[in-house]
């Protein structure tokens, strides 16, 4: 009989028996509501072995590429390892390469990328300081372009991590990670899916991350880009994001400023706003918001209501942490 392996602990299960029933039957207290595969209450990861397509129907693509799938529904086809989404499951040491900084209060951390370090360009790992604090920040480096992997660390402030960065972490110093996770990441299969991106702060490094990924893969659709600040010096990677723009003509930058006198270079408008202003009809478009929670979340509405489908909205608010 197939094997599970869950929290360090190995199950056998029974004929035609489902991992979620395998494991409340001996008596672990994984999460679950429906039992049917339609709340997604229980879903978890597999670490190793294949998920039935059954457990994974109705999941994001980003999901289902990560091996996330619905135990209730899964019958093991062999031995599998599984893990609940927000499980620690890996952590490792990496070396600082460079330090730099992108504006007044963000700063580019570029990391050694450890072997077979797996991650895809947009999600997010956790960065532990020296007494062992974790915040999770987004990846803007693209495996396939950047031998490093790059953090933008927007200081917060009394911030236990951003603050140690910024005052004390240096290049050559070794530093603990946790392992990628998260599903805003390009997805391939719809090269010619208009993409929107839209992030405030240091949202942006998911997104500059996203949009060189989908370049890099060979995306042809549109692929518009609008980061947006209160002033002009929250802005950042203009000159990189310009350069992107000109040498593909299928991408498109809008740096926004929303409040006092707008550069030449600039747009007069909040980011979201002005979005959804030029691309008012999103439907089959794939949309990307990341930055302030109470801008991200009122986007994902307002991008619902213009016709994306919210399979195709993702979103990473950056919710700031307790110092």
């Amino acid at each position: 009989m197939p094997r599970i392996l869950f929290d360090n602990q190995e199950y056998e299960s029974g004929p035609g028996e489902t991992i979620l029933d395998c494991l409340t039957r001996h008596g672990v207290p994984a999460p679950h509501s429906c039992r049917s595969g339609l709340c997604h209450t229980c879903m978890m990861r597999a670490l190793k072995g294949t998920p039935s397509g059954e457990s994974q129907r109705g999941l994001k693509d980003a999901l289902v590429l990560q091996n996330y799938f619905l135990p209730c529904v899964c019958v093991p086809p062999g031995d599998m390892s599984v893990v609940l989404p927000d499980a620690e499951t890996f952590r490792t040491d990496t070396v600082v390469t460079r330090l730099d900084r992108l504006n007044p209060e963000i700063i580019r951390l570029r990391l050694a990328r450890p072997e077979n370090y797996q991650y895809r360009a947009g999600q997010y790992l956790t960065l532990f300081n020296a007494d062992g604090v974790g915040r999770s920040y987004s990846l803007a480096s693209v495996p396939a372009l950047d031998g490093d992997l790059e953090l933008h660390i927007h200081r917060v402030p009394g911030g236990v991590v951003s603050g140690w960065v910024d005052d004390r972490l240096q290049a050559g110093a070794t530093v603990s990670i946790g392992e990628a996770l998260g599903d805003c990441f390009y997805v391939p299969g719809r090269p010619d899916q208009p993409l929107l991106l839209i992030g405030t702060g240091s949202g942006l490094a998911p997104l500059y991350g996203i949009a060189r990924d989908a370049l890099q893969q060979g995306h042809t659709g549109p692929i518009k880009l609008y980061h947006g600040s209160s002033t002009p010096d929250g802005l950042y990677l203009v000159q990189e994001l310009q350069d992107l723009a000109l040498k593909n003509p299928g991408f498109d930058y809008r740096p926004c400023v929303s409040r006092g006198n707008a550069p030449a270079w600039t747009v007069r408008a909040r980011a979201d706003d002005r979005a959804l202003e030029e691309n008012p009809n999103l439907a089959g478009w794939r949309i990307y918001v990341c930055g302030n929670p109470d801008m991200v979340n009122h986007t994902k509405r307002r991008a619902f209501l213009a016709g994306a489908s919210l399979s195709d909205i993702s979103a990473d608010p950056f919710l700031p942490s307790l110092p």
